[in-house]
């Protein structure tokens, strides 16, 4: 059954882009529908183009991407899907992008930089978005970009079951990579029963992405099991680093929490030397056999995001799902 249908005349369709198709079935399968099948091809020149193979006409139309590497060809793949289903007369058109592209751009941090967070924003709403789903934005403000409904979910509550079965017999610390995450971190710490935290302060050259210049950790780990909370990880050096210098203060044990697996460049070798215990992420973006690890715990997303699709299908409420958290 490729469409779901209530009762009147709505009708729900799933359409995936080419960055990871795998992830849409799974969500395909929750919700009890079948992708809708589309026609995808790339020209000489670099070009892409993508079709629907079956009507759209008056559906309520969910766009499946995960925004991965090569991060920009899946973004037009993406503005050209949302493009011709408006084009197909869709009635409403969701973005579902489990990582949202851009999202470390969401701020101007000197003169003449881009906020490309903002611009991702505007682009889906002129091909056609009418509503954007996403998890664990990389800072919360980026909602307020687009104009229109954004679903915000969270992967916390998944990750922090996993923890307690794990670890929870274990004495616990809550630790953020930066001052930034501390909010989430407070978060963790009461998902998890009112933990103590810790925080490592760090500063990075602003003239070299994805590096750490220095970093000192604040608050109590010697003796303890430290759970190391991020919302993304990409290079791995800030997180290895991070770890590194929570075993230096005495702790006994690490293990990395994060929604986010971008796995970029030595990141696998990184965590996969550390001496870290664990590695637990989501597969909000695709993690490939190279990029795999013993170490390495993936979690699904795809029954969280069928949810969310069948609130919004049926006029229900997302922040349900999170005990009015939004």
């Amino acid at each position: 059954m490729s469409t779901l249908q209530v009762a009147g005349s709505k009708s729900l369709v799933l359409l995936s882009g080419g960055a990871y198709p795998e992830l849409a079935d799974e969500i395909a399968e929750h919700i009890g529908v079948t992708v809708t099948p589309t026609t995808s091809r790339a020209f000489a020149n670099g070009e892409l183009f993508i079709r629907p193979n079956e009507s759209v006409r008056g559906t309520d139309a969910f766009v499946v991407q995960s925004h991965t590497t090569p991060i920009n060809e899946w973004v037009m793949e993406s503005l050209l899907l949302v493009d011709a289903l408006k084009r197909a007369s869709a009635k409403r058109i969701t973005v579902v992008a489990p990582f949202y592209p851009y999202s470390r751009q969401d701020k101007k941090h000197r003169g003449r930089e881009p906020i490309s967070a903002r611009l991702i924003a505007d682009m889906f709403k002129t091909a056609g978005a009418n509503r954007l789903m996403t998890v664990d934005l990389h800072t919360a403000q980026i909602q307020g970009f687009f104009d229109g409904p954004v679903d915000h979910l969270f992967a916390m509550p998944l990750l922090a079951e996993y923890v307690r079965e794990k670890y929870g017999d274990q004495d616990l610390v809550v630790v953020s990579p930066d001052t930034g995450r501390v909010r989430t971190a407070e978060q963790w710490a009461d998902e998890l029963g009112g933990l103590d935290l810790a925080f490592v302060h760090k500063s990075r050259d602003i003239d070299a992405a994805n590096e750490v210049v220095a970093n000192r950790v604040v608050g109590e780990v010697r003796g303890r099991c430290c759970l190391l909370i991020d919302d993304m990880i990409d290079t791995a050096g800030s997180i290895t680093k991070a770890a590194e210098l929570l075993f230096a203060e005495g702790a006994t044990d690490v293990v990395i929490a994060a929604t986010h697996g971008i796995f970029s460049g030595e990141a696998t070798d990184r965590l996969k030397n550390s001496q870290v215990a664990e590695v637990l992420v989501t597969n909000t973006l695709p993690i490939t056999p190279d990029r795999q690890f013993d170490k390495l715990t993936v979690l699904s997303i795809a029954p969280l995001l069928a949810k969310a699709i069948k609130e919004v299908f049926e006029d229900g409420s997302v922040t349900s799902l999170f005990h009015g958290r939004s």
